[in-house]
């Protein structure tokens, strides 16, 4: 893993990308509209303010994946988090792959090689979609799996986001995959409200994120990929490589990110923004200072 953190830090510092339009004097880090997505944007922009004294713009709440990747192409974000499934085939549009290694390399090389923009080493855990149940629901109907769950689907009222509802790693091959029929069509909503709305019982499964604070806090079940349908989604941070031209240090300044967060560490630091009303700012400063970053 050593080789594989130095080999992307001088990947970091020697990619170029061409010309673009005139930019401002900081770098501008990116977020998608959920809470994982801000305290880790929030993590990306503490540590390159820290470590290069660069002021960096947050552009956060942005609208999902593919908002995020037009707003890097276009130059308007300089970098974020991505998940390296969620890249494999919502971006770049390429079949599963479950082996973690391959994924990562595929990813890289495709986005250094059609968009210019650098991809990290993993930042250490793994947020894969959990389809998520009520823990009352999962101890009556003794439910660990995916696979026990389908029988009772057909009588079940189904909450996604709006991306996992068409995605080629969502919800149209999770259903072939598994059999699962549900009551009606899916109800879409914001991220952030599926949790509320599995738990005034208007829906009775969501598709949701395995390192969700409230899965813990509210006693709920995610019931395993007993058939391994989703391929795996490392948090890795993405840069844009003209962004590594014009402020070469932000490179040494995520270099020491790598393999720093762990999934548990990941659900606290969600669940003391989502559960404990903190400051998303505040709850990364003190991860930080835990890390000794």
């Amino acid at each position: 893993m050593k080789r594989v953190f130095v080999t992307v830090a001088v990947t970091f510092c020697a990619l170029l990308a061409g010309c673009s339009p005139p930019r401002p004097d900081r770098p501008v880090i990116g977020a998608k509209n959920f809470t994982e997505q801000v305290v880790l944007g929030e993590l990306l922009a503490q540590e390159i303010e820290v470590k290069t004294n660069l002021k960096v713009e947050r552009r956060f709440y942005l609208a999902g994946s593919y908002i995020c990747q037009q707003a890097m192409v276009a130059g308007r974000i300089d970098g974020y988090v991505e998940y390296t499934g969620t890249a494999l085939t919502a971006i770049l549009k390429q079949p599963v792959d479950r082996d973690p290694m391959r994924v990562w390399t595929t990813v890289r090389n495709l986005y250094q090689s059609k968009y210019h923009i650098v991809v990290g080493p993993s930042l250490g855990f793994e947020n894969t979609f959990a389809m998520v149940i009520r823990g009352d629901d999962a101890r009556r109907l003794h439910l660990t799996t995916l696979s026990e769950a389908a029988r009772y689907t057909p009588q079940w009222r189904l909450g996604v986001g709006y991306e996992f509802e068409q995605r080629p790693d969502g919800l149209p091959g999770l259903s072939v995959a598994y059999g699962l029929k549900f009551d009606g069509p899916p109800r879409t909503m914001d991220l952030g409200l599926l949790y509320r709305a599995l738990d005034a019982h208007q829906v009775d499964m969501i598709a949701a994120n395995s390192t969700d604070g409230p899965i813990e806090a509210l006693g709920l079940t995610a019931l395993a990929d007993d058939k391994h349908y989703f391929p795996p989604y490392q948090a890795v941070p993405l840069i844009r490589a003209e962004a590594l031209q014009r402020w070469p240090q932000i490179a040494n300044a995520l270099a020491v990110l790598a393999g720093e967060i762990s999934a548990k560490e990941m659900r606290a630091m969600n669940e003391g923004v989502d559960g404990d009303h903190r400051d998303p700012a505040e709850v990364v400063r003190e991860f930080r200072r835990e890390k000794g970053l």
